[in-house]
């Protein structure tokens, strides 16, 4: 099984920006979600971005952002990806994708089967589907530590790239990525010593952890 691409989400200082490269994880993920502990701003983004030039991918987290601030992010970060994580239609997401011309990927919150099946929906429109726990309340739509029942998308062979999210962490991760089979993996909180405090040597251990299940 090859080894699943690595997603560092919530980067949000150097520090743990040099500690995902180190680590050799793939993506480094920037959050434009104010309400968020881990939340950048383009300012805050574009220096990071400065760090990573060629080091590491750059994907920027919006939740039902308009287009402004979609627009500034990508100009100060250079973002390689957008990362959907609101209610965001497949309408929406193409939009995006056509308007910025970099991929995009969708979050799903996924508590049954039928929130899987959502994913179809965004073939053609997005470059991949993220399935992501649900989260209560809403008031933050990830990086709560929640997992779902990962059997729902064990080797899903949908109409779309995919990759896994939600609850992920150095001591669970090789098990989703052997019961899944996910061609990506994502983590925030996992990987944290307290909200939106990254921890260099969780980041290490989940990035070795993921290796060793390939």
């Amino acid at each position: 099984m090859p080894t699943a691409a690595i997603k560092i989400c919530g980067i949000s200082t150097g520090d743990s920006l040099d500690a995902a490269i180190r680590a050799r994880a793939d993506h480094a993920g920037f959050v434009f979600f104010p309400k968020s502990p881990r939340a950048v701003t383009p300012a805050e983004a574009m220096a990071l971005s400065a760090r990573a030039e060629g080091r590491i991918g750059r994907v920027g987290l919006f939740v039902d952002a308009d287009d402004t601030l979609i627009g500034e992010a990508v100009g100060a970060a250079r973002l390689d990806a957008l990362q959907l994580h609101g209610s965001e239609t497949p309408e929406r997401a193409a939009q995006l994708r056509s308007r910025f011309g970099i991929p995009v990927w969708k979050a799903l919150s996924v508590a049954s089967a039928q929130d899987v099946a959502k994913a179809a929906g965004y073939a053609g429109a997005v470059d991949l589907v993220l399935f992501d726990a649900k989260t209560p309340g809403g008031a933050l739509p990830g990086g709560m530590g929640l997992s779902f029942d990962w059997d729902l998308v064990a080797h899903w062979k949908g109409p779309v790239a995919w990759g896994l999210a939600g609850g992920l962490a150095p001591n669970n991760v090789a098990e989703a990525v052997r019961l899944t089979g996910t061609p990506l993996v994502d983590t925030s909180s996992g990987v944290e010593s307290a909200p939106g405090i990254k921890d260099a040597g969780r980041i290490a251990a989940f990035c070795s952890a993921v290796r060793s299940a390939a």
